[in-house]
């Protein structure tokens, strides 16, 4: 499923069976998949074109339907939703690099990077807002992630 600011995921979106044995009440697996083009010669860079895509995995995320509220499907969404702000990080640094003849390896480091601040970030959060269960560190990472979201909404 590919990220869409007109919807927020339902409990129906998560598929997977839940994990027993765990404390976790429920999971939302997403992540950033890229991919690009390139044009060249054998001395340079002609062009190129790339997409990157945040992706919520509904065959990987589950919840425990007698454990779970609205509070924790809204906290499942915000990670969605930071997966998308690393995806329009992406394109940002994507957009203003300046990419020569060594694109495949420059492209590399960059989706690289995005991954490692976007795992970083989704720890962060969960750590912050004690998986929900800190209301005001969740209400905190709401309005931050929305404010980031906006400004960087020319890269949708």
């Amino acid at each position: 499923m590919v990220w869409n600011e007109d919807y927020r995921l339902q409990w129906s979106d998560f598929k997977a069976q839940p994990e027993e044995g765990i404390d976790a009440v429920a999971i939302t697996a997403s992540g950033l998949s890229s991919d690009f083009s390139a044009r060249t010669t054998s001395t340079r860079l002609v062009d190129y074109s790339s997409n990157v895509v945040a992706h919520f995995y509904p065959d990987k995320s589950w919840y425990k339907p007698s454990k779970v509220n609205e509070i924790v499907l809204a906290h499942e969404q915000l990670h969605f939703d930071i997966t998308e702000l690393n995806a329009r990080k992406l394109r940002k640094r994507i957009a203003e690099f300046g990419f020569t003849i060594n694109i495949k390896s420059e492209m590399n480091v960059l989706v690289e990077m995005s991954n490692k601040e976007l795992a970083k970030m989704q720890e962060l959060y969960d750590d912050q807002s004690n998986y929900s269960m800190n209301i005001e560190a969740q209400k905190k990472w709401q309005l931050y992630i929305r404010d980031e979201l906006n400004k960087l909404s020319n890269y949708k």
